[in-house]
């Protein structure tokens, strides 16, 4: 792959990652809701469900599951129907965090965050969608391996993937640091983070293999 083609496929990449999508509002979500490490934590849960699609791409099993009607639809209302049940599951949370000593109770571990992010990601066929769509038009059989390639800029997208969205994650915590504090902001919170996770699940809902 000539390094004119790999810079033109970084400065495309950046511009297409720097806009806000379902995954950056599910990690600024997170930070809201708990803090700057767990949004960052929650970055690289998307980023390691990324890479999956990445590697389903590059052997060929995106392309087969986008072939099959049913085997989308199964995809995509599984990861639907989660996001969905995080948000509710926010919304009416009970916890009462009254004082600004109680608002990091209750946390969820950070190994639970990274395994959910994985799995949001990893359940999201729009992220398989794109790679074979996208990843393409930047590859040429006749400079060598289809695979290495789809892997090479897989490699690049998710590596500027993890660079922005840790500065949005940060972004998004100072943003939750400023409503902690009193009973009603944390109430503002927990509506912000859940409508977050119910929107995206409504928008995945409707995710269809002709869109990108």
């Amino acid at each position: 792959m000539e390094f004119s083609t790999i810079w033109l496929f970084v400065i495309s990449a950046a511009a297409l990652i720097i806009i806000p999508g379902p995954a950056v509002f599910y990690i600024m979500a997170r930070s809201i809701e708990q803090g700057k490490k767990a949004g960052l934590v929650s970055a690289l849960g998307v980023s390691l469900g990324g890479s999956v699609h990445v590697l389903a791409g590059a052997i060929g099993v995106s392309a087969i599951l986008m072939t099959s009607a049913t085997a989308f639809t199964i995809v995509k209302y599984l990861g639907a129907a989660y996001l969905i049940y995080l948000g509710c599951k926010t919304l009416f949370s009970t916890s009462d965090r009254k004082t600004p000593e109680n608002t990091q109770a209750p946390r969820k571990k950070l190994g639970k965050i990274f395994y959910q992010s994985a799995l949001v990601e990893v359940m999201n066929p729009k992220t398989a969608l794109f790679f074979l769509a996208f990843f393409p038009q930047f590859i040429s059989p006749s400079v060598g391996s289809v695979t290495v390639q789809f892997l090479l800029l897989g490699t690049i997208f998710v590596t500027l993937a993890i660079i922005c969205d840790g500065l949005y994650a940060v972004l998004a915590a100072s943003i939750g640091k400023r409503m902690l504090g009193s009973k009603v902001s944390s109430k503002v919170q927990n509506r912000i983070t859940g409508y977050f996770y119910i929107v995206l699940g409504v928008f995945s809902a409707f995710a269809s293999p002709s869109k990108t």
